[in-house]
């Protein structure tokens, strides 16, 4: 599909409808849906039309190939795998779900995308430490900073595999490697490389993701996966009629959970955004995510090239296994809101980013459908900023 991709521009265009009008390099935001994963969607909203859709069948049958999907891409065990989402609810189920104790202590970073705080820092609340690592170089977490933080009392370090800004991308395996030898739980926010860059669980305990970034799916439908070995330990903090056993829908007098991840999904999932995210998934394990992650780079390598030439100073990683797909600029002499719009103008979709201090970035995440010649373009325009 990868040499498709240059050299059959009608098949990429039908495959990318955004490609048609637009240069989209904003999938470390929000997403545009390819055309299989819309198609997905849209039939099983016509399914539902004929009211001939069994909802057993869909929450059983339908969900379970989904999860295997989703277990696939992350090496994980179908039944470590819950499908809900946004991100922030996973995250937030996992911190509430957990055992604390007054005293213990919570790692992660202080400036992550704020979904990956909040949750931690709220466990303040009930006598919990939040340590905030602050890296000199945004987003550079290493195993030397996290190793000066830990103490005695550390239960859980919580870390992006991505940061949403500078692209740096953690050693999440052997952080996780490290981390499960000391007896710390591991949890991760993949939503920053799951779909670009080939993120396995094997040394994780916790993750959540959702799919409308770089999994080229749709907004609330993602993966939680919980170790199965923690399940118990993990409590749901969101009960209902699906994920604690309920015959013919009669509450019981003991709370009994579902066997499995699905104990952590209360009610009825988002099944058209699910199938649409599986269709994306498929894609992925057709391709393969060694391959995407390839492609990435390579595209990441051309985006660094010109806008070194150009003068733009980029922040994070440029080459190497820290890369990432977000390539991030900015210039203390140039106006970074008035190229913004020059992009938008030109049919090019950048993120606009500001970091603590006010500074402005232009945010650059192409994907592995993009192509050299839409980045060259991309390129020339920037040069006029330059």
């Amino acid at each position: 599909m990868i040499e498709r991709i240059e050299n059959d521009e009608n098949w990429r265009l039908d495959e990318f409808p955004v490609a048609r009008k637009k240069t989209f390099l904003s999938h470390a935001a929000v997403t545009v849906l390819p055309r299989r994963v819309a198609d997905a969607i849209n039939a099983y909203t016509e399914a539902s039309t004929t009211g001939e859709l069994e909802l057993g069948r869909v929450l059983t049958r339908d969900m379970d190939h989904v999860r295997e999907a989703s277990a696939k891409l992350i090496g994980a065990k179908a039944n470590e795998i819950a499908l809900l989402g946004p991100t922030s609810l996973g995250l937030s189920l996992i911190a509430n779900g957990f055992p604390w104790k007054a005293g213990d202590e919570i790692i992660c970073y202080a400036d992550d995308y704020p979904a990956n705080v909040y949750p931690w820092q709220d466990l303040e609340r009930l006598g919990v430490r939040c340590i905030r690592l602050k890296p000199k170089v945004p987003g550079e977490i290493t195993r030397e900073l996290i190793e000066s933080h830990l103490t005695d009392h550390t239960r859980m370090v919580a870390l992006a595999s991505c940061h949403f800004l500078s692209g740096y991308r953690i050693d999440h395996d052997g952080i996780g490697a490290m981390l499960r030898e000391m007896g710390i739980f591991f949890c991760l926010d993949g939503i920053q490389t799951v779909g670009a860059f080939p993120t396995r669980v094997d040394n994780v305990d916790f993750m959540s993701v959702d799919s409308h970034k770089w999994m080229l799916g749709p907004m609330t439908a993602g993966i939680v996966y919980v170790r199965e070995e923690l399940q118990e330990m993990l409590r749901p903090p969101l009960l209902g009629a699906w994920n604690v056993k309920s015959p013919n829908f009669i509450p019981q007098d003991a709370i009994e959970f579902e066997p499995g991840a699905r104990r952590y999904e209360p009610g009825v999932l988002n099944v058209p955004g699910l199938l649409g995210m599986n269709a994306a998934i498929e894609m992925f394990l057709e391709i393969g995510m060694e391959v995407i992650g390839d492609r990435n780079l390579q595209l990441k390598r051309r985006l660094v090239e010109g806008l070194t030439e150009q003068g733009w100073d980029i922040i994070g990683p440029l080459s190497g296994p820290r890369a990432s797909g977000i390539t991030t600029f900015t210039h203390s002499d140039r106006d970074l809101a008035a190229l913004n719009v020059h992009l938008l103008e030109s049919d090019v979709v950048p993120s606009f980013r500001h970091d603590r201090d006010g500074t402005a970035f232009i945010r650059f995440s192409p994907h592995f459908y993009n192509t050299f010649a839409e980045l060259d373009r991309v390129l020339e325009i920037t040069a006029d900023a330059s």
